[in-house]
């Protein structure tokens, strides 16, 4: 399961979503606009600062450049097929 944790305001949650929508992939948003606490438990998780957070299950695939690095070089696909 793909879990994206985004913020409401933010350009390159919207353009995480997108991408792994053109690829058919299912995925479950949590916004973390009002829950400082949740995105600070991704935060310690992730050791990442910034959203979009994105998840398979709890491996943390990056976020929207390191996913669209991934596609752009037909890593990400294969990953999101086989979890």
């Amino acid at each position: 399961m793909i879990t994206v944790y985004t913020k409401d305001y933010c350009p390159y949650c919207v353009q995480a979503k997108l991408l792994l929508s053109s690829l058919g992939c299912e995925y479950q948003e949590i916004d973390v606009t009002n829950t400082p606490d949740v995105l600070m438990d991704i935060m310690k998780k992730s050791g990442m600062r910034t959203v979009p957070q994105i998840f398979q299950d709890d491996t943390c695939l990056g976020g929207y450049s390191d996913i669209k690095a991934l596609h752009d070089e037909w890593k990400l696909l294969p990953i999101i097929q086989n979890p």
